[in-house]
């Protein structure tokens, strides 16, 4: 696999170290699978690589006719040479980024956007005297969390991820290191052997992913960048911070997780399930504390005579009880051995089994973090008394702070549910306790009444001698493992509880209900040991959202559990369903308005208010550049704190490098920095952009609702022309691809929506609706409208990240390759309809964005995106045309497993080229 275009010098890195791989795959695959295979796999791409650059209708359909024709060993062979290409690309990129990023940094540059040092300077120079102050007063009250979900477009196996690790490692090591001849063919050699293990190494799972397997993978993550870059990131803000931190940095930055606790929609997440997760995580973390541990102890050599050590370090080494003679004088060893020997009696007691290198020294369990914490703290403080800063200053900080941020219990898991199942399992807890009362025939204003009652008193509802149904029984035993995990990890381990489609306050009231029977609420102490959470989905609900919470905040009994969390309460807001249900445009406006409507009724009621952004990989569920995103938020509504999702293949994206994972969480935290202190004052947009854009969004909202559920025959249109139907059946995670039985796009999850439209490069729900509505606004305002608009696009963040969001998606799709898959579609008259429908759309909405924009081009803003997308596209084009082939094949025959394998192969390779279709 040859050369990609020419680019600007300073990107001859990346096209060397992608040449590189291409080659190492090349000749991986001619060895393995032998000449003929390699000769028509680099026959299919030269063919693409001119179709793509030139735009060759010949190539085109030399490309289609070889591809059509190739027998089955063959259509695998080469759907997987491209898959695995599109995986080393990506390794290549993300080493360009730590390159190109290292590079500004020797060279002085001015710090970049989405950096820590550039938010801080522009702190600094923003708010002058008062910056010290400032920063002090934003990080004491600061909390940035970037929280990990599993979802049906999971596709990366854990021994992929690891052979891509070894493959980023040795990029590194020669870009880094000055080789000598013989160590550079040492280090290609190990790259070799990387491939050909990559190669050998099943891409694909061979059951259905399972809820447990899908926490491993997130702890994945935890092992290779989350446990050893947070500490080093608050190393660094702090070292930055200098006297403007007089003490070291609350933890404000934590990792959350929903994956072992998301019961929306998946009947997998059982209260079993949830233990076994709050187990497997403790576990992670334990033992990462324990290896760091056995590593602080090899490095703290110190003996007495050559240094002093304060009284408390020497109590702790005394009664650390160590029995070895060879460190008698060395009494830092000492108290880190008994440190080592009382976690590793920690483990045993949390997790029921010894840890697997236990201690030569019995010691008593930790009763929590905290205790281990101020062991350490001894330790710290005797260095820095006895002239050995430096020390402290190394390893141990680190650890300190791992354990200050990630507790014994790693990541608290959220609890998610649907507002129906909490309704349903309330009306029969109410209707046995109280025969007669039927609350689903209730109204509002009736059930409130109800539920503020039972919340009035301790008695539960739950009786232990009474059966209850399975769904009832189910929810009662998650939240009574929540409650069990609060006694055995502590408060940390589970913080949330977030209710689904939430449209009314009596949702979050059954909810309150349930936390009571467990002993999660107590209302007698006026304690409640959970953030009770509202999700806003679908347009409708944004709408109604700052309503639901005005009222709610009004009832005293509610207002009460606010102030017993500290005054503070969180509100998620669902990008996906808002987007599926309205389209991107009025989505997007939807979120926006609601923010607004939330921030001022919590301003009314004087309560704090925290956004958490269900936000997706793709622009069709939120996604796009998370700086841009956070600052494009309205004033008032980022205050310093922010959750947000990281889903499916982004993940890996963002933290499958520890370097690329350490930058995007530095990006996060200062983008909420720079929200909360700089933009958070800022004047409010000219009151006539609000107004175009609702003009706007009333037309793309007619349109798509248009396209997608007013019109007949789209539903079949949809699953016949893209992947949906085979992601509902294969092994790609373990949540079910609908909410309820049937094709009812409603029904549909979000997700898979979005990621069967990116895999046949339509990317619909990121653009569609948006060129009619331009279109409609400028005929109705031929005299100025095109200027308004690019006035917006100058001057206002929320409409220019928009704007962007939409430049990248348009950019990945292709209406060339997506009218094959179109051709699947059995009924012509339908597929002919609809696809000239969005073919016109697609259309309009390209003039539109370039005529705003002022560029020539998609992509000329963003040349980085725009290098990206001509060096892996040529790569990405042959997996599609060839997983429209493999759909026609696996349509007529189910039973063919090496037709099902090519494509399922072909989905992940599809996923991994485009980088965010999730």
């Amino acid at each position: 696999m040859a050369d990609t275009p020419t680019t600007p010098d300073k990107d001859a890195p990346l096209r060397e170290d992608i040449r590189l791989l291409g080659r190492l795959l090349g000749d991986t695959v001619r060895d393995q699978q032998g000449e003929a295979t390699f000769a028509l796999i680099e026959r299919i791409r030269q063919t693409s690589v001119r179709f793509r650059r030139d735009e060759d209708l010949d190539a085109r359909r030399e490309l289609e006719d070889t591809l059509d024709a190739l027998a089955r060993e063959q259509t695998i062979q080469v759907v997987r040479a491209f898959s695995y290409f599109s995986h080393l690309a990506n390794i290549a990129e993300d080493q360009h980024h730590i390159r190109r990023t290292r590079a500004h940094l020797l060279a002085g540059s001015t710090p970049r956007e989405g950096s820590l040092a550039h938010a801080l300077d522009s702190a600094t120079a923003t708010l002058g005297e008062r910056a010290p102050e400032a920063l002090a007063e934003f990080f004491a009250g600061a909390f940035v969390s970037p929280v990990l979900t599993a979802h049906p477009t999971e596709v990366q196996r854990r021994s992929i991820l690891n052979c891509q690790t070894i493959i980023a490692r040795l990029l590194d090591e020669r870009d880094r290191i000055q080789l000598t001849p013989e160590e550079r063919e040492a280090s290609e050699e190990a790259l070799r052997r990387a491939v050909l293990t990559l190669w050998q190494t099943r891409m694909l799972r061979r059951t259905r992913l399972s809820v447990i397997d899908e926490v491993n993978n997130g702890l994945s993550y935890f092992e290779t960048t989350f446990l050893r870059e947070v500490p080093r990131l608050y190393a660094s803000l702090e070292d930055r911070l200098g006297s403007a931190a007089a003490a070291e940095l609350p933890a404000f930055l934590q990792v959350g997780s929903w994956i072992g606790g998301d019961r929306d929609g998946n009947p997998f997440v059982t209260a079993e399930v949830l233990e076994r997760a709050l187990s497997l995580q403790a576990a992670a973390a334990l033992s990462f504390y324990l290896g760091e541990l056995q590593a602080l102890g090899s490095q703290l050599s110190l003996a007495l005579g050559l240094v002093d050590a304060s009284d408390a370090l020497l109590a702790l080494a005394e009664r650390s009880a160590d029995p070895s003679p060879h460190r008698s004088d060395e009494p830092y060893r000492r108290a880190i051995a008994g440190m080592h020997a009382r976690l590793a009696a920690t483990w045993n007691i949390l997790l029921g089994n010894p840890p697997p290198s236990s201690p030569i020294i019995s010691a008593e369990p930790y009763h929590g973090p905290a205790e281990l914490a101020e062991d350490l703290d001894v330790v710290h403080r005797s260095l820095l008394t006895n002239g050995s800063a430096a020390l402290a200053r190394g390893r141990l900080r680190h650890l300190r702070r791992a354990l200050q941020v990630f507790g014994f219990h790693l990541a608290p898991i959220d609890l998610r549910q649907n507002a129906d199942v909490h309704e349903r399992v309330v009306a029969e807890l109410l209707a046995t306790a109280h025969p007669g009362i039927d609350y689903l025939a209730l109204g509002e204003d009736a059930r409130v009444e109800l539920l503020l009652a039972e919340l009035g008193t301790a008695r539960p509802l739950t009786s232990p001698h009474l059966q209850y149904g399975e769904e009832t029984e189910g929810e009662l035993a998650i939240f009574r493992a929540a409650r069990a995990a609060h006694l055995r990890f502590g408060p940390a381990v589970i913080q949330n509880c977030i209710i689904s489609k939430t449209d009314n306050v009596s949702d979050l009231l059954e909810l309150a209900v349930l936390l009571k029977e467990a002993g999660l609420l107590r209302p007698h102490e006026g304690a409640l040991d959970v953030n009770i959470v509202p999700l806003l989905e679908t347009i409708d609900d944004l709408r109604n959202g700052p309503g639901i919470m005005d009222r709610l905040f009004s009832l005293p009994a509610y207002r009460g559990l606010v102030a017993a969390r500290g005054e503070l309460q969180e509100v998620m807001l669902g990008y996906s369903d808002s987007n599926k249900d309205g389209g991107f445009l009025t989505s997007g406006w939807e979120l926006y308005k609601a923010e607004i409507g939330l921030a001022e009724t919590f301003a009314r009621h004087g309560v704090r208010l925290r956004l958490f952004h269900g936000r997706g990989g793709s622009v069709g569920r939120g996604g796009g550049p998370s700086y841009q995103a956070i600052l494009a938020q309205p004033g008032g509504a980022v205050q310093g704190q922010i959750r947000l999702t990281e889903q499916g293949e982004v993940i890996a994206a963002k933290y499958g490098n520890p370097e690329v994972g350490r930058r995007n969480l530095e990006v996060l935290v200062a983008a909420t920095l720079e929200a909360t202190l700089l933009t958070s004052d800022a004047p409010a947009p000219d009151p006539a952009f609000l107004d175009t854009v609702q003009e706007l969004s009333d037309a793309a909202f007619a349109a798509y609702r248009g396209l997608v559920y007013e019109t007949e025959g789209f539903e079949d249109y949809f699953w016949q022309s893209t992947v949906i139907s085979e992601i509902a059946e294969l092994n790609i995670g373990s949540r079910p691809a609908s909410r309820k039985k049937g094709t009812r796009i409603e029904d549909l999850r979000a997700i898979p929506w979005v990621f069967s439209w990116a895999q046949c490069r339509l990317m619909l729900p990121g653009w569609y609706g948006f060129g009619t509505a331009v279109r409609n606004w400028l005929a109705a305002h031929p005299q100025d409208g095109l200027e308004r608009l690019r006035r917006m696009h100058r001057e206002w963040s929320f409409f220019a990240s928009l704007l962007s969001n939409m430049d990248m998606v348009l950019a990945k799709s292709d209406l060339a390759i997506a009218s094959r898959y179109a051709e699947l579609v059995r009924d012509v008259a339908l597929r002919d309809t609809i696809f000239e429908r969005i073919r016109a759309e697609h259309q309009a909405t390209v003039e539109a964005l370039l005529a705003i924009s002022g560029q020539q081009e998609l992509l000329d803003g963003n040349p980085l995106l725009k290098r990206s997308i001509r060096n892996r596209f040529p790569y990405l084009d042959p997996l599609n045309h060839v997983q429209v082939e493999l759909l026609r094949r696996h349509r007529e025959a189910h039973d063919d497993e090496r037709i099902r394998l090519g494509l399922l192969i072909s989905i992940n390779g599809i996923a991994a080229g485009l980088r965010n279709s999730g």
